[in-house]
């Protein structure tokens, strides 16, 4: 139930608004002046604030400036029986949602106020989302070569130069690809973001460039593409190494004219989106084998930026450790969680082949699983494959200790080498580790993928790789 906090130094209108909000099932808190408003959001969550300009003590702007300086990220309904431009303008840039003249139609402050909550949902869920796959356009590190990357975004970003981003999986190239945009002159225009892996090659080019009514079947109404919606914006693909090539012509033809077809379509649309590229392959080796076109590669590559991996800046490992256990406690609503001197030195030491993905997810799993307020070197000795933390399903977390892993179990990947060549018993040995991964993890994907170090999309391909599908129980 959402909380509204009425300040008004009129009791009559409080009770008025705060009896129509209870009646529509919202909780109601009520101040007489800004400084107790202040106060209250202080003490407790609210929702949505409802505020007089003029008011004792505190007014209106005064609290409005109060709630931005304190990080109050709440929105704010206006009431004055003075309204003027001048003062609508100022409370809309402190941060207000709305500016309502008194006295005020009980059916306008309700209007209002479920409207400030939907945006402030949204807008929660977007901050959830981006700090849960460690997004926002923030890069934390201090080491030599975050500095030097950091000063190549400053470089790239005021142009409208294409990028082509490289590094392992986890590295944050999607980040990298967010703070481009933000710095750029587009970052009030939308970035679209496409994962080339995680979309089916048939729907490919719809999804790219969209498509006209009747273009196929199901195609009930045009529907424009990523290049389409990124116009004005940019355009971050994901992946893409992964771009089927019997479409890398079209996209070629995008990039260097702005220029696109929709399926079906009759005309040719022209856009104006930065391509900012990522890929965790090696271009060079798919041009020569085939599988990617040199003009395409070479049309990506104005300028490339390496992402480098978590082991090649281990100094940044305790301020990152530090925010993402923070933010795991702050998200799942857990009393915040201090890492040990000794705990540190073991996250410091690891070479996170996960990379930062691997470091947020640890730090989920321990603010979860770890009951103390200190997290201690024994509460990270699954890092190495010894030991495991409580599992909430019971049993254990999903790491099994070196015994059990090399135990040579029928479901699990023996380290023991076979007769045969490598590439069988690579083959075997990734089949068989998945399987296990999978069977432990009760078979829910994103789980599996987390663990695994991989994209759930990339799971989903190794899947169809390897032959494996899951067996209908008994």
């Amino acid at each position: 139930m959402p909380t509204v906090l009425i300040a008004d130094d009129e009791r009559n209108i409080r009770a008025t608004i705060a009896r129509a909000l209870r009646l529509e099932g919202y909780a109601t808190l009520e101040a007489e002046d800004g400084a107790e408003a202040l106060k209250r959001l202080e003490d407790g969550e609210v929702d949505l604030v409802i505020l007089d300009l003029q008011m004792p003590s505190l007014d209106g702007l005064g609290l409005l400036e109060k709630m931005a300086e304190r990080g109050h990220k709440v929105p704010a309904l206006v009431l004055t029986a003075h309204g003027s431009i001048e003062k609508a303008v100022r409370a809309i840039r402190l941060g207000a949602f709305d500016f309502i003249e008194k006295p005020p139609a009980v059916e306008r402050i309700l209007q209002a106020a479920a409207n400030a909550l939907r945006l402030g949902r949204l807008e929660e869920e977007n901050r959830r989302l981006a700090e849960e796959a460690g997004l926002g356009v923030e890069m934390l590190g201090s080491s030599p070569v975050m500095m030097t990357l950091g000063e190549t975004i400053r470089r790239v970003a005021p142009t409208d130069a294409g990028v082509l981003l490289l590094g392992e999986n986890g590295t944050g190239k999607e980040l990298v690809a967010r703070a481009i945009h933000a710095a750029s002159p587009r970052g009030n225009r939308p970035l679209v973001t496409v994962n080339c892996a995680a979309i089916p090659e048939t729907l490919f080019e719809s999804e790219l460039f969209g498509h006209a009514r009747g273009a196929f079947t199901g195609a009930t109404e045009a529907r424009r593409g990523k290049f389409q919606q990124a116009d004005g914006g940019s355009l971050f693909l994901d992946e893409v190494g992964d771009v089927p090539l019997l479409l890398q012509p079209k996209m070629l033809r995008a990039l260097e004219s702005g220029e696109v077809e929709r399926v079906g379509g009759r005309s040719i649309e022209r856009v104006n989106a930065r391509v900012i590229a990522a890929t965790n392959r090696d271009l060079e080796s798919q041009v020569k084998a085939g599988r990617f076109r040199e003009d395409l590669y070479y049309r990506l590559l104005v300028v490339p930026i390496r992402v480098p991996p978590l082991r090649e800046r281990r100094e940044d490992v305790p301020l990152l450790a530090r925010h993402f256990l923070e933010a795991a406690c702050r998200r799942n609503r857990i009393r915040p969680k201090r890492i040990a001197p000794g705990a540190m030195a073991v996250l410091e030491r690891h070479r996170w082949p996960g990379n930062v993905r691997e470091l947020r997810n640890a730090m989920g799993r321990i603010a979860i699983l770890v009951p103390e307020e200190e997290v201690r070197e024994e509460h990270l000795r699954f890092l190495s494959g010894v030991g495991t933390l409580p599992d909430p399903d019971g049993g254990q977390s999903g790491e099994t200790s070196k015994t059990e892993q090399t135990s040579g179990s029928s479901s699990g990947p023996s380290v023991a080498f076979e007769k045969g060549d490598l590439a069988s018993e690579l083959y075997r040995f990734e089949r068989n580790l998945i399987l296990q991964v999978l069977e432990r993890n009760r078979w829910r994907m994103s789980r599996a993928a987390r663990e695994l170090g991989l994209e759930r999309s990339h799971l989903y391909k190794k899947l169809k790789a390897l032959g494996i599908e899951r067996q209908p129980s008994d």
